[in-house]
């Protein structure tokens, strides 16, 4: 592998890449107030009167810290090992994101309104302050949504079933004279009685429809806790996998060549692309 980076790179290293030293920790939170103000002041320039009276104000604001970022964005790049790992990561991809709408702002007026994209930044908020756990947590969260989506997905068909079968006796009950001009605009009151949303932009009128509305909105209560008992389970039985295979827990040390953090405590070689470890 190659050499650890020595002298200036390494000092920077250990501010940018690392949490672990008061000038590493120091850097993300200044990192995140920058974020956190950018998004503010693109979220406030949309505002008409703000945006008016403060559009000098808004704008000279957002090239400060886009160069900020745009300097910050350099530096990653030259003292990561393998400057492509680091630009085609995530967080790479998501820094590059996040100064390229000020400068597009030059050539094609309003761009600079997606800087709030910098708001996904904020995810190196479990980086800060040692979350790295609750990473983990996440990954527990899309197993038990990726277990339960063959059930979920049996459900929904069997809803849009029930739904065109309502529609359909709505129709034929109501007709196009009590606003059931069709039978999916019939399937549209169906889905919103159906999850208890109740726009009441169409109603039933005959005791006949009323009568049907009434069991599909009684339906509609038992119908909404069966993706909710899907999900718990799984989830239930993903987290009970989690606590019987999880380990000494999660290191935030970053892999000099690719950058990545979600190593486990003792690793001495990177999860990702298999480059020793600088451990600290």
């Amino acid at each position: 592998p190659a050499p650890v980076p020595s002298g200036w790179r390494n000092t920077l290293w250990q501010i940018i890449f690392e949490a672990d030293t008061p000038a590493g920790k120091g850097f993300d939170v200044a990192l995140l107030v920058l974020i956190l103000v950018s998004v503010l002041s693109a979220l406030l320039e949309s505002v008409d009167t703000i945006g008016t009276t403060y559009h000098q104000e808004l704008l000279a604001l957002e090239w400060v810290i886009t160069i900020l970022f745009t300097v910050e964005y350099i530096l990653r790049l030259l003292i990561c090992r393998k400057p492509i790992r680091y630009v085609t990561s995530f967080f790479g991809l998501i820094d590059l994101l996040a100064i390229l709408p000020t400068y597009m702002s030059l050539f094609v007026t309003g761009t600079h309104y997606l800087s709030v994209i910098r708001v996904i930044r904020l995810l190196r908020v479990f980086r800060i302050f040692k979350l790295a756990r609750y990473i983990s947590q996440a990954k527990v969260l899309m197993a038990a949504l990726r277990a339960s989506m063959p059930k979920i997905t049996v459900f929904v068909f069997a809803v849009l079933t029930l739904v065109i079968i309502v529609g359909s006796l709505m129709y034929l009950v109501e007709g196009p004279e009590h606003g059931f001009t069709s039978i999916p605009a019939s399937m549209y009151w169906g889905i919103v009685t159906l999850t208890t949303v109740g726009y009441g932009d169409i109603a039933p009128q005959t005791p006949m429809g009323k009568m049907l509305a009434s069991v599909v909105m009684m339906m509609g209560y038992g119908i909404i806790a069966v993706p909710t008992g899907i999900v718990t389970v799984e989830l239930s039985q993903a987290s009970r996998g989690e606590s019987i295979g999880e380990g000494a827990g999660k290191s935030i040390t970053a892999c000099p060549t690719c950058t990545e953090q979600d190593h486990e405590v003792g690793a001495a070689f990177c999860r990702a692309c298999g480059v020793k470890l600088v451990v600290n």
